[in-house]
Formats: structure tokens, sequence, C-alpha cells
């Protein structure tokens, strides 16, 4: 049962260079053994966290970190560490590593910790996802798994709040996968406007 939607990781924005296969414990060195690794690991973690989920959750730093590392950590020794490498897609960089550490306070404290434990409305789950979303991953704390963490990060709250999950196939199409980029880029500013276009849209019936 996976329900989180896979997107594939050459899919997702901002990825580092499509061509390599990071080091890995499994000494795996075929890119389709690679993804199918993390595919496991993604389906492990998000049962893991969706069967303890409850009203109580509360969602902070530690609680992403662990999200990426029960994902990961039978792949990478860098599961569920912030990266210590810089990181850019085209002439977009990602905030440099050695603010890492802060960037990940800041969005704790600006955001995180504004999380509502009830929603009044689909309207305020919309908004409050768009700002987590948008932020993870502009932020882009990790070496590998951004995307993928971010994703399942939103289909928790969307759980905790009582929905399915995100229609994330939706933004397969060249267009809307450009706008999905946009909104991610807007973070950069602390606009998240594009972002609630994006949750939005692919909100389930």
């Amino acid at each position: 049962m996976y329900l989180c939607f896979e997107m594939s990781k050459y899919q997702v924005p901002y990825n580092e260079d499509e061509k390599e296969i990071l080091p890995n414990l499994l000494n795996i060195t075929d890119k389709s053994e690679i993804e199918q690794q993390e595919f496991i690991g993604f389906t492990k973690a998000e049962l893991t966290f969706v069967k303890s989920l409850s009203n109580e959750t509360i969602i902070d730093i530690r609680y992403i970190l662990s999200i990426h590392k029960i994902a990961l950590e039978h792949l990478y020794s860098f599961a569920g560490k912030l990266r210590n490498v810089n990181l850019s897609k085209g002439s977009f960089m990602f905030p440099a590593a050695a603010y890492l550490n802060n960037s990940m306070q800041e969005f704790g404290r600006e955001i995180l910790t504004h999380l509502p434990q009830k929603y009044t409305s689909k309207e305020q789950l919309i908004e409050e996802i768009a700002k987590v979303h948008a932020e993870l991953l502009f932020i882009h704390p990790f070496r590998e798994g951004n995307g993928r963490t971010a994703r399942l990060l939103a289909n928790i709250m969307m759980y905790q709040a009582g929905y399915g999950v995100l229609e994330f196939e939706k933004l397969h199409t060249d267009i809307r996968f450009q706008q999905y980029i946009e909104a991610v880029q807007a973070a950069a500013m602390k606009n998240y406007d594009k972002m609630k276009e994006i949750i939005t849209f692919i909100f389930p019936a």
C-alpha cells in the first residue's frame, strides 16, 4: 500500500545531476536499482509514519529528519542529516550548506511551530501545506530525497487532517511542472501564493 505518489527523482525540480549515482551503502551502480531501493525506503517510511500518526503528532524539524532517515538509512550514510555540499539547478542556487542549520531553524520557528493541531477548513489546510511544501523544497536540506520527503510530509499533513493523498500525478504535464518549479522558486521571497494554487489544483475531490 504505497499511498505517497512516487514521482521519479529525475522529474523532481532541482535534483542533483541526473546522471550521477551517489555513493551508497549497498554499492549499487545501476540507476534503476538505486531507484528501486529508494522507492522501497520511502514506502517503508510512509507506512511507519502513517501508522504512528495521531492528532497529537507534532511536525517539526526532528520529525522531517526522521522521515528522511527511515526512508534512506539502508542506502545512504547521510540519511537524516543536513547536506554538507552546495547544490544548484541551472542558475538557481539553493541555500548554502553552511547556512542550512540556520535556514531550517528559521523554517521551524516561522512556519512549523505555527501549524495548528486542528484545521478549521480545507482552505486553511491548503495554505499551511503550501507554506511547508514550498519552503522545504526551496531549502533543499538533503543531499538526495528532498522531493519525496516533501511530498510524503504533505500527505502526512493531509492524513492528519482526515483527507486522502494529494494528486501529484497531475503535475506531469510540462506546463504544470514548470508552474511547480516556479512555485518553489517563489518561496525564496516568502511568497507561497503560487504553491497554494498548485496544492489547490492537486487536492483530492
